[in-house]
């Protein structure tokens, strides 16, 4: 026998007897043969949480074509659009409908049927047992029973459905019956989310989303850069923290950091009408993608407030750079480089005129070193972040939930890349005194990050923790952003764009050729050749350029198409979802999302084709899978319990 006597004695526990453990095996080698359930992989959300929360209301136009399956040849195109919209918005939508439909029961009655048959549809593929999970409290045996009784004219059970059926809808049960049942519906129809990186930034309500996600069914996060901001922000990071309000303030966006998080920016104000009252700060006018309502007096002042930070947050990543010559980041050190009495600054042997020269803060013989105006400020700031409830508990979910890379179902997911050399070598990093590259490089940038944010304060891994969340945000060989710089100072400070260019790390480049896709898939323990691909996001794809985000044939799946509203120019839609179902994998991109008001009044859908881009070798099944996997390890050490009762070897 394989198993240790001990390990078969506590299974024992769970399954007392020879009938128990069989009946087990029974339940587990049946799921086995069902379809593998299908799994939805977005990245780059960027706060974009109405656009988001709608792409998971329709499972990314799944639910429609189920309902188009079902009813295509029975319903009028508009009837199957009420319907959809029913299942995304039910509370909404229902008193939409009352005000307008005279006879409502009869209209309940033909809607519970028509649910009832979506619900049969994308409950398919899950057991029964699982299926209970998920059912409501007050009506899930109800739904329970008319999901799994036969429907046929004559069918034994024919009166009983009817008669339940028209039970709901005279006890006056129909609008909470709706509602339940279509939650339901929208939440089989995914069977696992992954969330490929940056959750954060530039829209509106990154915390919006992340509440949906605490409550998900099931999901995994694979971080971007802008998320380990706010991790190391949420650490105590003050260079975190600075980027943080920094990226806040150049994109109008403070609804997360004060209303979502209850950040108190009052501080900042103070010091930012102390100390740059009189200063238009025209380089630092924030952008308005998300269309915020402004007066040009907050303009001016957002202005204003943006510069503060910027130059606060200059000093501390100068910092961190000094402190850690292994991060190879002194092409970012540009306070040191400035001439200010001529107000000029040297790079790389080039003499530039800066577009702002006053600096108010900046010592010129000790450039990176805060006022005391500026830390006691930061001290206040940090206090706040420490201090969010609700920032602390997104936080430590993205650790639970979270991970640099994640390999699942012969996938490997992570945000931005694998650090290369030119040759296709993987790039040598030194960090903590040990050389790393590939897999150990990723396994290690995970290690510090939890570090900086779980280990004691005043320790030297909390201390080295926190500077290398801020180093993962934009570092040169950092896995999530992967560019050798990030030319924030010199977008402000510089008209010359030569002086803007961001060098990407040679794997975004090797990447599109399948041997590098197949090398980087076995340095993870993922065997190339068994329907296996590579999906990434962080760089958006310009489909109105002509760019595609199925690269390296196929190997290499790129699904970062602007959800967010300040990529959207770019990149010509609004985002992707990929699917991976049990016949192979389907894109869909999606067009702009209106908004919940039209969606519910005038059933304006995001437009989400779904595209098969590659068949699997065999319809995928639960066996096929990482789950499936795990259950035949159980199924085996059930086997090995039997034979251990029938040998008398346990009791």
């Amino acid at each position: 026998m394989d198993y240790d006597i001990d390990y078969l004695k506590l299974l024992a526990e769970q399954y007392p007897s020879i009938r128990s453990a069989c009946a087990e095996i029974i339940k587990l080698q049946s799921r086995q043969k069902l379809p593998k359930l299908t799994e939805h992989f977005m990245s780059d959300i960027h706060g974009e949480y109405t656009s988001f929360l709608h792409i998971l209301k329709n499972a990314s136009g799944v639910i429609k074509d189920k309902i188009n399956s079902v009813y295509g040849r029975t319903l009028s195109e508009q009837d199957r659009l009420v319907l959809s919209t029913i299942i995304y918005y039910p509370e909404q939508k229902l008193e939409l409908i009352k005000r307008e439909i005279p006879d409502i029961e009869d209209w309940y009655k033909i809607t519970l049927y028509r649910l009832v048959e979506v619900c049969r549809i994308v409950a398919s593929k899950y057991t029964r047992a699982t299926i209970r999970r998920y059912l409501p409290a007050a009506f899930g045996d109800i739904i329970d029973e008319l999901i799994h009784a036969p429907t046929d004219i004559g069918s034994d059970k024919e009166e009983y459905y009817n008669e339940t059926i028209a039970s709901i809808v005279e006890l006056g049960q129909a609008d909470a019956f709706i509602v339940e049942i279509s939650n339901l519906i929208q939440t089989l129809a995914i069977g696992r989310l992954h969330i490929i990186g940056d959750i954060f930034d530039r829209g509106p309500r990154a915390d919006i989303i992340l509440d949906t996600l605490l409550n998900y069914h099931c999901v995994d996060i694979q971080w971007g850069n802008h998320d380990v901001q706010w991790m190391g922000a949420a650490a105590g990071s003050l260079a975190c923290i600075a980027t943080v309000l920094s990226v806040s303030t150049k994109y109008s966006n403070f609804d997360c950091i004060e209303d979502g998080y209850g950040i108190n920016m009052r501080p900042l104000t103070v010091f930012t009408l102390e100390t740059y009252a009189d200063d238009p700060c025209e380089c630092f006018i924030p952008r308005n993608p998300n269309m915020v309502s402004i007066s040009k007096h907050d303009v001016n002042f957002w202005a204003k407030m943006h510069k503060a930070i910027s130059i606060i947050q200059f000093k501390l990543e100068g910092q961190i750079i000094k402190r850690h010559p292994e991060f190879r980041m002194d092409n970012h050190l540009m306070l040191d480089k400035i001439d200010y009495e001529k107000g000029t600054i040297t790079l790389d042997g080039k003499t530039y005129k800066l577009k702002d020269t006053n600096f108010p803060t900046i010592d010129p013989a000790d450039p990176y070193k805060l006022t005391d105006r500026e830390q006691e400020l930061m001290e206040l700031l940090r206090s706040s972040f420490l201090h969010s409830e609700k920032l602390q508990k997104h936080v430590r979910f993205l650790y639970q939930k979270g991970s640099v890379y994640l390999g699942i179902n012969n996938n490997l997911l992570y945000h931005g890349c694998i650090p290369m050399n030119a040759d296709g070598s993987f790039t040598e990093v030194e960090l903590k005194g040990e050389k790393v590259s590939g897999k150990s490089l990723m396994d290690m940038c995970e290690r510090i990050a939890r570090e900086g944010y779980f280990a004691r304060r005043g320790t030297p891994e909390k201390a080295y923790g926190e500077d290398f969340l801020w180093f993962l945000w934009c570092g040169c060989y950092s896995p999530v952003y992967g560019k050798n710089k990030m030319t924030t100072f010199e977008r402000y400070f510089i008209d010359d764009k030569d002086t803007w260019t961001e060098v990407k790390d040679a794997y975004y480049k090797l990447s599109e050729k399948p041997e590098i896709c197949d090398k980087i898939l076995t340095e993870f323990g993922i065997d190339p050749n068994d329907f296996s691909h590579i999906i990434n996001g962080h760089v958006p794809v310009k489909i109105k350029k002509g760019e595609s985000p199925i690269k390296a044939g196929g190997k290499l799946l790129v699904i970062d198409g602007g959800l967010s509203r300040a990529y959207q120019g770019q990149t010509g839609i609004a985002g992707y979802t990929l699917l991976f179902n049990s016949h192979g994998l389907l894109l869909s991109p999606h067009d702009a999302f209106e908004s919940v008001a039209s969606a519910i009044r005038d059933e304006k859908d995001i437009k989400s084709p779904l595209d098969m881009i590659e068949y699997a070798p065999k319809r995928l099944l639960v066996e096929d899978t990482d789950t499936g996997k795990a259950i035949e390890k159980r199924i085996s050490a059930l086997h090995a319990l039997v034979d251990a009762y029938r040998r008398g070897l346990v009791k």
